[in-house]
């Protein structure tokens, strides 16, 4: 076997995932600086291990850690870490090679897509040879320096201004442009397009349904109005470098009535969660995640939070922490004592997504570098089981759905392997048990959302990180009683890009789809399909469509309906 051939079949041998998880920092770009770095002949001069730094941040951090030293992926360091390969020891080309095609597991093809150049990807392949930076810090101060309320409370309308059907709106996220679009539902109207930060990665709606909450990639959570006649931003504030996840509190009970009154963002860089007003996002609270694995293990500076729920029967939010494999039960009730008053359970690494079962008492969340799902009582504060499931679980939120054989189940899709893990919910023999496997068209996995609604008979699910150009553009819609695939889609050839994310509409009759393009191009779209006839009904294009991704319907937001 020819050297190079070796050297690619090592590198191979350990499949990583890489989502796309862009932020911007220019206080980063600021503070982190550096000399000339030797290791192993490679050296990199202080401008190009800024841009290297950038882009590590941009496009791998994500799943690779900051630190480098893995979650979703495995670790990427010089000297390795006992499980996976030193990356010095797989060198330049073999790494040049899997940033440019990407991998099986779900590693995207970054050079083969155009998100990286070949100048950029032989970067790559050099920086992550190379000790990896330090991590920046990010304080309180920082926080409330970055606070902008815009509109007072008292300066905001106190009914809707517009006679559109705002519960029925979708917040739009326009990736790589840094902006949200928010979109007529009914009229299939573009309503507003505004600047919400880079690489936006979810929308949370308050628990009224008239507030969206953008958090972006770039640590940056905005807060917008919906009842303007034109939605506008009221409050705009920085949580982190980098971050994923924003909630706000939900519960009103016997404690007090504490909807819509504070929010909490989840960090990624540094890592901890930070509460603001839910209505003015002033900051109030900031508490470190750092700690033990599984509360027993090696300390960890670097734990990431990952996904947040909140619950409508407590007032708590459940808050993954991915490295150390820790759900925190957070109690929002009593801000001075929520130290004290937060339950830590271990679980398994690393957390990534989950939600909801039906009844919204059980939480269910992926583990996805451990191939499982666990499910937590959030009511009774325990863990309840793990579940063994596929490769890289990636739920999403998941979705219920009602099967006649089965009862309440439970499905995410996978990253790493073509199936779709259905698990029963209901009491009895089956209860958090796999209980059905669909398995997907085609080779490999790439599946990020799966979806559903309770008026729909019909499971929706893409294959946006497969590895197959024709996946990567198909949807695929199975019966919820059968199981069984009964229709597959194709992107339209006119439009350029991956399916990805499934929407429905208030009324549970239209599912709206993505087709995320790159950034230069304008042959984005978001495709919508008739839930009962299957057939695609209006087609949403244009020039001001950059890299739409995930799409939130304000009702179905604001109810946990998914």
């Amino acid at each position: 076997m020819k050297k190079k051939h070796l050297i690619l079949l090592l590198a191979l041998s350990f499949a990583f995932v890489v989502f796309s998880c862009k932020s911007e920092s220019k206080k980063e770009a600021k503070e982190e600086t550096t000399t000339d770095v030797k290791k192993d002949a490679i050296t990199l001069t202080d401008a190009e291990m800024a841009k290297a730094k950038k882009i590590f941040f941009n496009t791998c951090a994500g799943c690779h850690g900051t630190t480098r030293k893995g979650a979703t992926g495995p670790s990427l360091l010089p000297d390795g870490d006992g499980k996976f390969p030193a990356t010095k020891d797989l060198g330049t080309e073999a790494l040049v090679q899997i940033i440019t095609n990407g991998l099986p597991g779900g590693m995207p093809d970054w050079g083969r897509q155009g998100v990286l150049t070949p100048e950029e990807t032989e970067l790559m392949a050099k920086f992550v040879q190379l000790p990896p930076p330090p991590v920046p810090k990010f304080t309180m101060a920082d926080i409330k320096k970055a606070w902008h309320l815009i509109v007072p409370v008292a300066d905001r309308p106190t009914k809707p201004m517009t006679k559109r059907n705002w519960k029925n709106y979708f917040g739009l996220i326009l990736r790589d442009a840094g902006k949200v679009a928010i979109i007529d539902g009914d009229t299939k109207e573009r309503v507003a397009i505004l600047n919400t930060g880079f690489a936006v990665h979810i929308l949370r709606t308050s628990n009224s349904g008239r507030y969206f909450y953008s958090i972006g990639r770039d640590g940056k959570v905005t807060l917008i109005d919906l009842w303007p006649e034109t939605p506008q931003i009221v409050a705009e504030s920085k949580a982190s470098f980098d971050a994923r996840s924003v909630e706000v509190s939900k519960y009103n009970g016997k404690l007090g009535d504490f909807r819509d009154k504070y929010i909490i963002v989840g960090g990624y860089t540094p890592s901890h969660y930070v509460i603001f007003d839910a209505m003015t996002l002033e900051p109030l609270k900031l508490v470190e995640t750092k700690g033990k694995v599984l509360g027993k293990g090696e300390f960890l500076d670097e734990a990431r939070v990952a996904s947040i729920v909140a619950s409508h029967h407590d007032p708590l939010w459940v808050v993954n922490v991915k490295e150390t494999g820790m759900v925190w039960l957070v109690d929002y009730s009593n801000l001075d004592k929520i130290d004290e008053n937060t339950a830590k359970i271990p679980t398994a690494q690393y957390l990534h997504d989950g939600g909801w079962d039906h009844t919204g008492k059980y939480f269910l969340v992926a583990a996805n570098a451990k191939n499982k799902i666990v499910v937590i009582d959030v009511p009774n504060k325990k863990l309840v089981t793990i579940i063994d499931v596929g490769i890289k679980p990636h739920p999403g939120r998941g979705t219920n759905i009602h099967n006649k054989k089965y009862g309440w189940l439970w499905v995410t899709g996978h990253i790493g392997q073509g199936v779709l893990a259905c698990i029963a919910t209901d009491p009895g023999p089956n209860q958090w048990k796999v209980v059905k496997n669909i398995t997907m068209e085609g080779a490999g996995g790439g599946n990020l959302f799966v979806k559903s609604h309770p008026k729909s008979k019909h499971l929706w699910a893409d294959r946006a990180l497969s590895s197959d150009p024709k996946l990567q553009r198909s949807i695929y819609v199975y019966d919820i009683n059968s199981l069984e695939l009964i229709k597959t889609f194709t992107v339209p050839e006119k439009y350029k890009g991956r399916a990805v994310h499934m929407e429905y509409n208030k009324n549970g009759n239209e599912v709206w789809v993505s087709v995320w393009g790159k950034k230069n191009e304008t042959t984005s779209a978001v495709l919508i399909f008739d839930d009962k006839t299957l057939q695609l009904k209006k087609e949403i294009n244009g020039d001001w469509l950059i890299t739409p991704t995930g799409k939130f319907n304000v009702y179905n937001t604001a109810n946990d309906i998914y």
